[in-house]
Order: structure tokens, then sequence, then C-alpha cells
């Protein structure tokens, strides 16, 4: 049966036993709540003792269905204060999946400061070791160190220095499977800064001499309707921007219509979009020896992933995703897209989350502490973080520490998270899972654009943001948001999969159950860490400045948001 591993950071001591029975069919975010609800005090410091740092796999991890092996970090947030589920694809869960580990639980806070490796070797031994030779020493040459050690097969979960240093941005860092690079990021919320605070550097996952096997209800069905789903997800894939160029082709759906946030959500359009976007992207990649559809996980067939070179063609980034180039890009108002994924190596290497470092540089630009589309000035300001200045370490905490720290109004955050790279006055649906979503602004908790309605106007956006917020729960347990996408239309495939896996009757209902339930433990851990309705509004600016692309204001009311959850 699947194994839990159990870290007491006070004593120094791993503990493996059996995976906890009650938590038998979770994975990724509704296991963390449902975990996080019953052992981790609402009321507790996100930093102190009684916290814990969550790691852990999929409902389906082991197994070969697409894109299954996403990796899930939890805990309570050192930026949102309250529950926080961050989950990335890359090479670890497969290799924790391979090693019969189910899920990591780190307690407790060193008697003495240090910094240790959590080593899981070939054989399954899991242990603490010394990690004081790595101090301040950043996720790239922290990974290129560890693969020169126990060799290129080793899956590392890592921080750099802004983790170390316990930044509000700081970020989990997976190497990505195939290259290794440490791109894949679990970002929002600040975990980095939580594992940062436990003195735990990075957990090392070997590849196994053997790989676990995993436990069936009934192996044969469930290899049958493996194969039927992946070939669904397949299919889709084939004529998927995503697939056939990136993320980054999300750029030409929102450039036009407001959405893309221009000048810290001013509501703008950004004329010199084309630079930033998906054709001048795939002329880059074909000129410099660069690469798209890369797997960023074992098996995945939707294959979004990328590798982006320089001038020169040297290697510079990967993983380069719209969120990121839509935020450290036109909302700076800079359209060079090298200098943008010059910021993405940055922030991946230091351990930042690129949506906080982003949105904190356009509040920069907005009070005048640099020019807007001044990228060489936006790039010293990482540069700070990097050094840890004292103005640093201000951008270091994200967004809205910066923004008070500069008197800006408009400061772009909902639970002290900074907003991604949708302008809610024009996808009112996104903006109204902004506001609710427990995680905080977060726009793979329920992106609604795209949906046959007008995204500007108000008919049926809470209902859409109500269903895919409890979709994106199952989602976010199972597998990658984009093979989901593909699945939806078959979504009884799920259920047998589930019952083929676990026993019992194929019941979408239970599926179902299963996001409404996590949903709600999320919101009923939040009231209890103090949070309130007005916790679920968007800032005051989108309310009342209309966006000079459509002329939208965000007009959903509070009774709107405060009944969304009322199943």
């Amino acid at each position: 049966m699947w194994s839990k591993l159990t870290v007491d950071m006070n004593n120094l001591t791993v503990s493996k036993e059996p995976f906890d029975k009650e938590l038998e069919g979770l994975g990724g975010r509704s296991l963390i709540a449902r975990y996080m609800i019953n052992n981790v005090p609402p009321s507790c410091d996100p930093l102190g003792r009684e916290n814990q740092l969550i790691v852990c796999t999929s409902v389906f991890a082991g197994t070969k269905v697409t894109t299954a092996h996403r990796l899930s970090i939890g805990g309570k947030s050192p930026l949102t204060g309250g529950i926080k589920e961050s989950n990335s694809g890359g090479y670890a869960a497969y290799q924790l999946a391979g090693q019969g580990i189910k899920m990591i639980a780190v307690k407790d806070l060193p008697r003495e400061q240090g910094l240790w490796i959590l080593h899981i070797d070939s054989a399954g031994n899991a242990s603490l070791e010394d990690a004081s030779a790595f101090r301040g020493v950043n996720n790239y040459d922290f990974v290129e160190k560890i693969h020169e050690k126990y060799g290129d097969k080793a899956a590392t979960i890592s921080i750099g220095a802004g983790g170390e240093r316990l930044y509000k941005s700081a970020s989990v860092q997976i190497s990505e499977f195939g290259s290794g690079h440490p791109s894949r990021a679990a970002a929002r919320g600040g975990l980095g800064a939580l594992m940062g605070s436990k003195g735990l550097k990075a957990i090392v996952v070997e590849n196994p001499d053997e790989r676990y096997k995993v436990e069936y209800a009934d192996e044969e069905k469930f290899e049958e309707l493996c194969r039927e789903f992946n070939k669904l997800v397949a299919e889709g894939a084939k004529m998927d921007p995503f697939h056939n160029i990136g993320t980054i082709s999300t750029i030409e759906a929102t450039a036009n219509n407001g959405v893309l946030p221009v000048d810290n959500f001013s509501g703008k359009l950004f004329k010199d979009y084309r630079e930033v976007g998906a054709n001048k992207f795939m002329e880059n990649l074909a000129s410099r020896g660069g690469k798209n559809k890369l797997s960023c996980q074992p098996g995945c067939v939707v294959q979004c992933s990328n590798c982006y070179n320089d001038k020169e063609g040297n290697y510079l980034t990967s993983g380069f995703e719209y969120e990121t180039i839509a935020i450290m890009g036109p909302n700076c108002h800079i359209s060079d897209l090298d200098a943008i994924a010059k910021m993405d190596r940055i922030c991946d290497n230091l351990g930042v989350d690129t949506i906080e470092a982003g949105n904190a540089v356009a509040v920069c630009m907005e009070t005048g502490k640099i020019n807007w589309g001044d990228a060489k000035a936006a790039l010293s300001l990482l540069d700070e973080m990097e050094q840890g200045t004292e103005f640093g370490k201000i951008m270091g905490d994200g967004c809205e520490a910066v923004g008070k720290h500069l008197g800006c109004f408009r400061i772009p955050v909902v639970k002290h998270q900074s907003l991604p790279g949708y302008d809610p006055r024009n996808t009112k649906g996104t903006g109204i899972t902004y506001a609710t979503c427990p995680q905080g602004a977060d726009h793979t908790a329920g992106l609604t654009m795209g949906r046959a309605f007008d995204d500007a106007g108000r008919s049926a956006q809470a209902y859409a943001s109500n269903k895919l917020q409890v979709a994106i729960c199952f989602s976010d347990s199972m597998m990658c948001l984009f093979a989901f996408s593909h699945a939806a239309a078959n979504l009884p495939l799920l259920s047998g999969l589930m019952a083929a896996m676990y026993g019992g009757e194929p019941d979408f209902g239970k599926i179902a159950e299963m996001g409404v339930k996590t949903l709600l433990t999320e919101r009923a851990y939040n009231r209890m860490a103090g949070m309130t309705a007005e916790d679920d509004r968007l800032p005051e600016f989108f309310y009342k400045e209309r966006s000079a692309a459509t002329g939208s204001k965000f007009d959903i009311n509070d009774y709107e948001l405060e009944v969304l959850f009322d199943f």
C-alpha cells in the first residue's frame, strides 16, 4: 500500500508509515484540504511550529493516466494567511510514486539554525542530510550539484535564496522531466517561505531500484479506460494551441478584448502585443534552436512545455508561460520577449513567484519608481531581490508589500495575493473566481474566459465560476488542468477510472462531491483563520474605474459573491 513520510524537523527524524486510510481516494488539492482541516490549526503562525509543509501526489499517481503526476504543495500560506495548495508539473511526483510515497508531512521547526535535505535513495530509504554547504545557493546551481552527486534521474523539489530568506512570494521549484531544469514552480502563496522556515532546502528523490506497483480494484478495467482516456486527451491536444505553440498563444486571445492586463491593470490595450505573442515566440524558437511540444512529466500527451534560448542559442529558460509573459510584459508595458525570459529565469533561480514579482514591478512603474516599459530597470529590481537589498526584501514579500511601501492606491490583490493575467472587468466570471477562491486570486481555480456568453457582461458569470471552481477542485486532485479540459466532454470516464482503481460502482456524483467538499473545507479553514466576507472582494478600483478598452467595470454585487457557494 501507499506510504506516508513524516519529517520531524525538531528531532530531525523521518518515519515511514502506511498512508492514512481516511485519505484513501484523495490526492492533490482534496487531500491537502482534508489533511489540513484535521491537522493544521487555522490560527497558527504560517512560519511557526504548528504549520506543516505538505507534499503529495494525485489520485491517479503511479498509473498511466496522462498528466497524473502533478505535484501538490500545501500548508497555511505565509502570503494569504489562509489555506494553500499550489501544484506543478515536473519529475518529482513521478519519482515519488515510483517509491510508493503518496504524501510527505514536514512538521515543527529545527531546534537550532540549520539547513537540511530530505534524501530518498534508490532503495526507498529516507533521511535528513546536512545541507549547510548549499545555503544561499539558488535553484539552477543546486540542481546541477545534486545531479552530479545522484545522477540526472534524481528529481528535486527545492527552494532558492528567496525561500531561505522567507520571502512571502517564495516558490518551490520542481525539476522538469528530461532536462532536469528547476523551471516548474509551485509558485503561489509563499510556500517556499514555509519550506524555508522548516530549514528544508530540498527533497531529493532518486530513481527507484524497483517501481512501486499500484493496487487496483480492477486492473484490467482500469487499463482499458486509461487507454480510452489518454486517446481522448491526445486527440484533443492535436488542435490545441497549447500543444502546437504553448500557453503563450493566449496572448492573441486576450490582447484585443481588454482581458490582457496592461500597465498595472489599467484597462488599456497594448498595441505591441505581437512582440510578446505566439508568432514572435515561434520565430525565436526556430532561429535559436529552442523547442516546444515538450513534456514536463513522463507520459504527458498535451506537451505544452518549451525550452527558450537567447540570441546566441544558449539556454535561457523553460516552461515559459502566458502568465509570466502577460504580467511581466504588457502589464509592465514591456515588449521585449527576451527581457521577460530573463526575468523568468531570475525568478525560477531565486525561487519566487513570477506573478507576484511582475505585479510588484508594475506597481513600481505606476508610482514612478521606474518608468513604464523600462526592461533594464525592471531587471535591476529583480536583481535587488536576488541580492537581498532593503527594497529587494520588500519586493520579495510581493505586490501588496511594495504597493503599501510606495503609497500606491491601485494594488491588484485578493487575500494579499496578486492577480494573474486576466483583467476581471472584461472576464467577470474570472473576476468572481479571483474574489471568492479560498486560495486567493487564482486563474487556475476557474477561468471563465471563452465560455458561451459575453465575458464583459453579467449574465451567467456566477454560475460559470461556481461550476468551474468545483470542477477545478477535483481536476487539481487528479491531473493537469490542460488534460482535464480535453476530457471534460466525457466526465463519466473519470468515475469509471476511480471505481476501477479504488472500488465501488462508477458514480460521477462522488467526484463532484469531492470538488464541493474541498471548496467548502477550504472556506471553513479560512473562516477559522480569521477571514471574512470582506476578503472575498476585488480591489476597489476594479469596481470604480472603467476599462478603457471596453468601458466595462466589475459590477458583480456583494450578494452574488456571498451566496456563490450556497450549494
